[in-house]
């Protein structure tokens, strides 16, 4: 199949990259719109079937205002104020803002019943708060921009009113991980390109890889525009297209271009160079693309929108980059022949040949290491439990507007209520009652006062009627809505025997609901990421052992960078502040990217150990032979992959810094510990039973004849041209 493929794609080399050109164009025309479809709304972290959801679906149909919108105006104010004195001329002035848009339902100032929570501890300043109906995240974007806009021409307001609470923190959550990620693109380009030249020893095949990423996240980019048609997809699904589309295309250029050059070498450009690197190169690029691939789409099995889009992303990314590896390279390979290498400085350039496989660092490291298997399994998997252990101390948090930097106008509102004020007046944990008719007062009575000797509730509110069915009560929490003991507090309001059937909505409500359903999720999402990995292993290795002990593997390198994130973020270590858990859906995210990419380095690996052993050689010297092929294409893409994810580290946001480092960090450990010890060790202690399968599905695998696709080209005639001996071959 991928000989026949090769071949074909050398045969109409012009004309599939004049496709390619032609799709590339079109993609980028109609995916140049995506970002002004995607959504950015706290909704997108939610069940959409949870009670939660429910109970502001119930609201909102009521009053007409949505509980996870809202506009907060933080006014300073000359005088110490006081509920019984008149508001000064600033507070009036943002009330009547507020009052006078048209998304607003509903204001609420220091002035109203039960304000006096809404003046700071030193009384000089003050919260208005403005709650609205649901908006669509373009019409959160406009009122946020018009508000700020009547801010800075009204001279009452000017300069000591601030814009924040929940649609301002959406929107500008969207504005900073936009700013972010194109710097990010910024700082990562001329870095890439140094290393990508350095790599490849040549500048026109350092160019090629980046092509590749090019191509892939215009294609990405296309795909998600199809995808917002029919879902919500997440503004994070960008930061995921950028990191993952570029790493993946290095990746596979990395391999298919490494192996050209050693084939042209061998035997010169023509048909048969192009044909053996698909052969060989290509089915490792296929297996390795499925792998990272079902990896991201286990996260379509969470109901949360923002987790779904980013499987979906994932899974999109994979596929372009793959595409173009195995359709658009080969062919730019075979017009290149020769000139792959130009560009090249003389004193890199070096010659290739058969004895290669037997020499260099690598070779030396695997063979030391299978001299004592037992002792450097033991280590490797002793350093992996030390840098995973502050995991046992792992915490769990949410998204808020807390999380952004105190420069934007939301992040500082977020900061000084959370410093300044003692009550959490405008996050309250809202109860819906379905009552059966007109409610018994005194058991509604009975229920609120049991609320209210709840610890962790600072006061409860009147039970308040929404309709004839639904009766609305509000708790407001003594601490932040996201510190333990608030989540402690709403866990026991949750646990009461209400009155009627309850729901519970605000913004601790929701993360305990949100961090339920994840956990629910988390046994199905499991099962598809270790079946479909096992099949797909299987149908590459023919072994039933290879695809067990990468599991085991994986999961101790993801651990690992678990560990690695409690212990930088949660008890903030190299330069980072100290947050009181790690984002909910981040493990999640991280989990997926580094079981996939783990799995994708230990295919590359595989492939070339296979290849030897199909030459006759024992198990170690096959496994010897194989590491030392890719142990410098694998740390090299290792590196080059690591720029880009690690670039997301430098966001203000905290939960895209746990991203980058947390999927930067696991890379990294799986390039270096994991393949450089633990592999090779495992494979000398298991010896033959590494490729032991029962004899049921030895003859299943020969059936379907997967091993044939890789052993194609090795059964073609070779020709005899003179060699190329200016080859430059990676790693």
């Amino acid at each position: 199949m991928f000989s026949a493929l090769g071949s074909a794609l050398h045969r109409r080399r012009i004309a599939v990259l004049l496709l390619t050109l032609l799709v590339t164009a079109l993609a980028t025309v109609y995916g140049g719109t995506v970002s002004e479809k995607l959504s950015n709304g706290l909704s997108d972290y939610d069940d959409p079937g949870g009670g939660n959801v429910a109970a502001r679906e119930i609201i909102e149909r009521a009053t007409g205002i949505d509980p996870q919108q809202g506009h907060l105006l933080l006014v300073r104010t000359d005088e110490r104020l006081d509920k019984d004195t008149a508001a000064p001329k600033a507070v009036t002035a943002a009330a009547a803002l507020l009052r006078s848009r048209p998304e607003v339902e509903q204001v609420v100032d220091y002035t109203s019943p039960d304000g006096a929570a809404l003046i700071s501890r030193d009384g000089r300043s003050t919260v208005v708060v403005g709650a609205t109906g649901s908006m669509t995240d373009q019409e959160s974007a406009r009122a946020v921009e018009r508000l700020q806009k009547a801010i800075d021409e009204d001279p009452a307001l000017r300069g000591r009113t601030w814009l924040g609470g929940a649609t301002p923190g959406h929107v500008q959550v969207a504005e900073v991980s936009d700013t972010d990620l194109a710097q990010a693109e910024l700082l990562a380009t001329p870095v890439i390109l140094v290393v990508l030249f350095l790599v490849f020893r040549g500048l026109v095949a350092a160019l090629i890889p980046l092509l590749g990423g090019i191509v892939s996240l215009l294609l990405t980019m296309a795909g998600l525009r199809v995808a917002t048609e029919f879902m919500n997809v997440s503004t994070g699904a960008m930061s995921l297209a950028f990191a993952l589309g570029l790493g993946l295309s290095i990746d596979f250029g990395l391999l298919l271009v490494s192996r050209y050059r050693e084939e042209l070498a061998e035997r010169g450009p023509g048909a048969e160079a192009v044909l053996r690197t698909v052969a060989t190169a290509g089915r490792t690029v296929l297996f390795s693309s499925l792998t990272v691939a079902a990896a991201l789409a286990a996260l379509i099995a969470f109901p949360q929108p923002y987790l779904r889009s980013m499987g979906l992303a994932g899974v999109i990314t994979v596929v372009s980059a793959a595409l173009f590896a195995l359709l658009g390279l080969p062919p730019l390979l075979a017009l290149l022949g020769r000139r792959v290498n130009s560009l090249a400085p003389r004193r890199w350039q070096r010659h290739s040949g058969a004895a290669r496989a037997t020499e260099g660092r690598w070779y030396r490291v695997a063979q030391a290491v299978m001299r004592r298997p037992a002792v450097f399994a033991l280590a490797a998997t002793a350093v992996l439990l030390v840098i995973a252990s502050p995991l046992l101390g792992v915490r769990f948090t949410g998204v808020d507007p807390t999380l952004l930097p105190e420069e934007t106008s939301a992040g500082r509102v977020a900061a000084v209520l959370d410093e300044d004020y003692d009550a959490r007046a405008t996050s309250p944990l809202q109860i819906v009652l379905e009552t059966d008719g007109a409610p018994d007062t005194a058991r509604l009575a009975d229920y609120t006062e049991r609320i209210g000797a709840v610890p962790g509730v600072r006061s409860v509110g009147t039970p308040v009627e929404l309709d004839d069915r639904y009766w609305e009560i509000d708790a407001v929490l003594a601490e932040d809505p996201l510190t333990d003991s608030s989540m402690d507090a709403v866990e026991a309001v949750q646990d009461l025997a209400a009155p009627y059937p309850a729901r519970h909505t605000g913004r601790t409500a929701d993360f305990l609901a949100q961090r339920a359903s994840i956990a629910d999720s988390l046994p199905l999402a499991g099962a598809i990421l270790v079946v479909v990995t096992l099949l797909l292993l299987f149908a590459f290795s023919g072994s039933v052992v290879l695809p067990l002990k990468a599991l085991v593997m994986n999961l101790l390198s993801t651990s690992a960078a678990f560990g690695f994130l409690v212990w930088v973020f949660q008890d903030g270590n190299l330069g980072f502040s100290a947050q009181t858990g790690l984002e909910a859906t981040t493990p999640v995210l991280v989990f997926a990217l580094a079981f996939g990419l783990s799995t994708d380095y230990n295919v590359f690996l595989l492939s070339r150990i296979k290849e030897a052993r199909s030459q006759g050689l024992d198990n170690r010297e096959a496994v010897a032979q194989g590491l030392s092929r890719t142990g410098g294409i694998v740390t090299s893409a290792a590196v080059l992959f690591c720029i880009p994810v690690g670039a997301l580290a430098l966001s203000r946001l905290v939960f895209i810094q746990e991203l980058g480092l947390g999927a930067a960090f696991a890379v990294l450990i799986d390039a270096t510990v994991v393949r450089a010890f633990l592999v090779p060790s495992l494979m000398a202690l298991l010896g033959a039973a590494n490729w032991w399968a029962p004899g049921p599905l030895r003859a299943l695998h020969r059936a379907l004849r997967l091993d044939r696709m890789e052993h194609a080209a090795e059964d073609a005639p070779a020709t005899t041209p003179a060699p190329d001996r200016t080859a430059t071959p990676v790693g």
